[in-house]
C-alpha cells in the first residue's frame, strides 16, 4: 500500500496541464505524477495490464535526494569499459547531454561497472541546464556531495572517485537499452524512488498512468476505512485494493 494522502479536490483535476508537448497526452500532469505516484503504484498498474517485469531487480539507490519520485522520458546512453587512450574523450556523452530535452531522465547503462564514476557534478550541471529531471546510472558516480547540494536526483549502483576518461565511455545513445533484463526504449516513461526503478513502455503509458492514479484514490479510501476501524480483510473485500 503506497503512503499517499492528498486533497480530494486535487484528485478531480485529472486532465494533464503540462506545457511540455511530450507529456500532454497523459491523463495527469507530470507534476501531479511526481507528487502523488510512486514506483510501487506504477508496478501495480503494469501488473494489471500484463507487464509483470518492468522493474529491474537491482539496487539503484538515491544518492543525492532523500525522497520524492523522479519521473520523465528516458534519454538513453550505452557505456562500455576501456583500457586504452580515448582519442575523442567524452564525445558521445556530451552529445547525449546536449541533445537532452526538458523533463528527460538520462539513463546510463554501464553494466553495473565500478571501474569509474561515469557521472558527476559537471555533467549534472550541464544536464540541468537542458532541463533534465535527473539521472539513473547502472554503474558508479562521483561528486556525490556536490550533486546533493544541487538537489539533483541521481540514482546509481554505487560510487567511485575515478574519472571515466580512458576507463569508460559512451558508445551509443538514443538506443534501446537493457538493465537487469528490462528493456528501456528512448522516450519510455521511467521512474525511480527509494523502492527502485520502473519502466513504462509508451504503448501502455496512458492506461498505466490512469490505473496508478485511480489506485491512489482507492488506497486513500482503504486507509480511511482501516483507520476508522475496518479490518484488513473487510477492507480488501470492500475495495479490492491492498
Amino acid at each position: 500500500m503506497a503512503n499517499q494522502i492528498f486533497n480530494m479536490n486535487a484528485f478531480q483535476e485529472t486532465k494533464s496541464t503540462d506545457t511540455n508537448p511530450r507529456y500532454r497526452g497523459l491523463p495527469i500532469s507530470l507534476n501531479t505524477m511526481r507528487e502523488y505516484l510512486s514506483v510501487a503504484l506504477l508496478c501495480d498498474a503494469l501488473d494489471a495490464v500484463g507487464f509483470g517485469f518492468q522493474s529491474p531487480r537491482l539496487q539503484l539507490a538515491p544518492l543525492t535526494v532523500k525522497s520524492g519520485l523522479l519521473i520523465g522520458r528516458a534519454k538513453t546512453t550505452l557505456w562500455t569499459e576501456m583500457a586504452h587512450v580515448d582519442q575523442e574523450p567524452y564525445k558521445l556523452e556530451l552529445a547525449a547531454i546536449d541533445s537532452t530535452q526538458p523533463d528527460d531522465v538520462i539513463v546510463c547503462a554501464a553494466s553495473g561497472s565500478m571501474r569509474s564514476g561515469i557521472w558527476g557534478e559537471l555533467l549534472s550541471s550541464a544536464a540541468r541546464n537542458c532541463g533534465c529531471a535527473g539521472v539513473i546510472v547502472h554503474g558508479a558516480v562521483r561528486d556525490v556531495e556536490k550533486m546533493r547540494a544541487m538537489n539533483f536526483p541521481v540514482f546509481a549502483s554505487g560510487k567511485s572517485p575515478y574519472d571515466s576518461r580512458n576507463r569508460q565511455r559512451v558508445v551509443d545513445y538514443d538506443v534501446t537499452l537493457e538493465i537487469g533484463g528490462v528493456r528501456i526504449a528512448p522516450g519510455d516513461l521511467i521512474a525511480a524512488d527509494e523502492d527502485g526503478i520502473v519502466v513504462v513502455p509508451q504503448s501502455v503509458e496512458t492506461q498505466v498512468v490512469q490505473l496508478a492514479w485511480d489506485k491512489v484514490h482507492a488506497e486513500n479510501q482503504v486507509r480511511d476505512a482501516v483507520i476508522g476501524g475496518m479490518s484488513a480483510t473487510e477492507a480488501f473485500d470492500t475495495f479490492g485494493v491492498l
